[in-house]
């Protein structure tokens, strides 16, 4: 199983497949690299090299009791890009990994990365605060903490059956496979990984990170995501970066890259190839 230990003995699983540029996925909160089966295998067939990991404690990596916050997810990603030595990578980030691929780029630099992109992606900052009045307030954060330590089987169940993918939304198709297959990544990740990152993704400020930004990002969001509210998200993210590209969808859901995989492809390599 291919891992790459990290400065402080955390082995992180990683998926590295193809040849040619590579492209690198960091996945949402609480799943795996898993999550981008949809899009390993299409821009694999379009001749890209394709590489996800399991962030710490999540997935197949190893399950610590600490780290997990932005920083040591940024030095993870860091680590993975190191051990394959890449060059003119792009980096794709959805979710959580969106705010992972914002700090790795603003901590570790530009050298080595020609594009990126950020699906769904939490950055600027989740949390309602007086600087940041469009953001959630903490409870909202606080209620899922509680609701995961409560019963966390049950907690993942009614994420995905809902506002995750949009299933709630009138006239929606649900996917009892795609709710499985969500409900199984997260429970093969710890538990306490996933508690602390509740606080990692929605209380992080990544504003000073997206200022030091200069390769083009393009930025994909839905105006009807339930989990990153639009309005504190991604417009605001696009205004930050220095070559930024918004790309608006109006009633996708968060989980946009699995439901709406087709098109969410066909835009980002729209975008790697302009």
């Amino acid at each position: 199983m291919p891992i790459v230990k990290t400065k402080d003995g955390v082995e992180i699983f990683y998926k590295d497949w193809g040849t040619g540029q590579p492209i690198v996925f960091s996945h949402g909160w609480p799943l795996s690299a898993d999550d981008w089966d949809a899009q390993m295998l299409f821009f694999l067939q379009h001749g890209y090299r394709v590489i996800a990991h399991d962030r710490r404690g999540h997935g197949r990596s190893t399950q610590v009791a600490d780290g997990h916050d932005m920083d040591h997810y940024a030095d993870d990603l860091a680590a993975v890009t190191a051990h394959l030595g890449l060059k003119d990578a792009i980096h794709v980030g959805h979710s959580t990994g969106g705010g992972e691929v914002v700090r790795y780029l603003a901590r570790h630099g530009e050298k080595g990365v020609s594009k990126a992109a950020l699906i769904s992606a939490v950055p600027p900052l989740m949390v309602k605060t007086a600087a940041n009045p469009e953001g959630l307030p903490k409870s909202v954060f606080d209620d899922l903490q509680a609701q995961l330590a409560a019963n966390r089987s049950e907690f993942y169940r009614a994420l995905p059956t809902g506002p995750f993918y949009g299933f709630n939304r009138p006239g929606v198709k649900s996917s009892e496979a795609v709710i499985e297959n969500w409900w199984r990544q997260g429970m093969i990740g710890g538990a306490k990984a996933h508690y602390d990152g509740i606080v990692a993704f929605s209380q992080t400020d990544f504003t000073e990170d997206l200022k030091k930004i200069t390769i083009p990002v393009l930025v994909m969001h839905s105006e009807d995501d339930q989990i990153v509210p639009y309005v504190a998200a991604g417009p605001k993210s696009a205004k930050l970066l220095k070559n930024g590209t918004m790309k608006t969808y109006k009633d996708f859901p968060h989980g946009m890259p699995t439901t709406h995989a087709e098109t969410i492809n066909a835009d980002l390599l729209a975008f790697l190839k302009s």
